[in-house]
């Protein structure tokens, strides 16, 4: 089984740069998507309808053209869940979840605080609202994959320059310590350092400079794993070229 997780910024604007051309050519059977930007009604051409997959999306309530998740698989989910109960996350679009038996795929988009201090007060009251969700998860019985932009580094190896980014958004103490308790205290698997436990590669670049060409980046885009689901990684692969988006896709193959 093959999962892809990738930030479009602007789904239209991934596909105008090939997403869709390349995405046919990957034989995934599950696609999380984070940050569509549009509205479903704003996604008419039969492209973000990819053949043999079946496509649910979350659009944001709150706003239109921002946020945004979604979910191609080629297997009809059993259930499809958009909402986890606390309104001023649901309606920005940021989490969307497909059931196939015992197996959840969710694509989720953890707010970014970079824009400000009212940004990143959200986002730290979504990592502490979110935290006992994941708890729940881990002991209702069941597998989960958790694809996407979670907005955070975990360490000195997932980022290009990690003494001056101390103090911004992505790169927090506080940030990074919440994937500590998650990683190391509950048991989540980060399937990227799983399966490469000293590689350095990155996910996101800013568009800023020359942050891409230069290969100063950030590894924020996760597929997080239920421990029972670690035997069961086999390879994965990030794909920085062709460029679809500030981010690049992230795809890993179960067993």
């Amino acid at each position: 089984m093959r999962i892809i997780t990738f930030n479009a910024n602007g789904i239209r604007s991934a596909a105008t740069k090939g997403f869709f051309d390349w995405l046919r050519t990957q034989r995934a059977d599950v696609v999380c998507l984070q940050e569509t930007k549009a509205q479903e009604d704003q996604l008419t051409d039969p492209m973000f309808r990819p053949d043999g997959q079946h496509c649910f999306y979350r659009d944001a309530t709150t706003k239109k053209g921002y946020s945004g998740v979604a979910i191609y698989s080629r297997r009809e989910p059993d259930e499809v869940r958009t909402a986890l109960g606390w309104a001023p996350f649901d309606e920005e679009g940021r989490y969307i979840e497909a059931r196939f038996g015992k197996l959840s795929v969710v694509s989720l988009y953890v707010p970014s605080g970079s824009s400000g201090e009212e940004r990143q007060h959200f986002k730290f009251k979504t990592m502490d609202w979110i935290t006992p969700i994941f708890d729940a998860w881990l002991k209702s019985g069941r597998d989960y994959v958790i694809c996407g932009d979670w907005n955070i580094v975990h360490t000195r190896n997932d980022i290009k320059n990690w003494s001056s980014n101390q103090k911004n958004s992505g790169c927090l103490p506080q940030e990074r310590a919440w994937l500590d308790l998650l990683f190391n205290e509950r048991g989540w698997v980060d399937s990227f350092r799983a399966l490469k436990p000293d590689t350095i590669e990155y996910t996101w670049w800013s568009n800023r400079g020359a942050a891409r060409a230069n290969n100063v980046g950030w590894r924020i885009d996760y597929q997080v794993v239920s421990p029972s689901l670690r035997k069961k990684l086999k390879a994965c692969a990030i794909t920085p070229t062709p460029r679809f988006s500030d981010h690049a896709p992230y795809a890993v193959d179960y067993a």
